[in-house]
């Protein structure tokens, strides 16, 4: 079977779709390396707010895992095909890793914000991109998805006013 056999029928078509089911892949690996760190952070987390963080964090890895199957079903529905593994994830990924033996919970939440925030540039970039593809459904998902990552900054940063 080749990438052909997968090809889904739209009526979007050209460079410019294209270029939309790219971003979305990115956007796809950086959810889930968003995931996988806010995991990390909900297993790490010490300290007196322990519990609050430990929650917070696997209430936003939930709906960080979440959106991955909405991006993935979106780029199959424009015909194109999404990540196939951890490796691809590794290579498309912008968002970076943290590997620290110890993470501080003030830390934990200032590297959460950043992330979402920067998750919220990528993802305007990419309804840039929907747009100029007349790819109306990537647009309108796309600012759920940005109010999600946007709340989640948010909490994140009114969480860290108490460290």
């Amino acid at each position: 079977m080749t990438d052909s056999a997968l090809k889904t029928p739209t009526d979007l078509k050209g460079n410019a779709v294209k270029a939309v089911a790219h971003a979305l892949n990115g956007l796809l690996a950086d959810y889930y390396a968003l995931y996988l760190k806010t995991k990390n952070f909900h297993w790490h987390v010490s300290g007196p707010h322990f519990r609050d963080y430990h929650l917070m964090f696997d209430e936003q890895a939930a709906e960080v895992l979440a959106t991955t199957d909405l991006i993935a079903e979106r780029v199959r529905k424009t015909g194109n095909t999404a990540l196939r593994s951890i490796g691809d994830v590794a290579r498309r990924q912008s968002l970076k890793d943290n590997e620290a033996e110890f993470v501080s919970p003030a830390d934990m939440l200032a590297e959460l914000r950043k992330d979402n925030l920067s998750l919220v540039e990528s993802l305007r970039a990419a309804k840039e991109l929907a747009g100029a593809a007349n790819d109306n459904a990537t647009d309108g998902a796309i600012d759920d998805w940005t109010d999600q990552a946007e709340q989640r900054a948010w909490f994140l940063f009114e969480a860290s006013r108490n460290v």
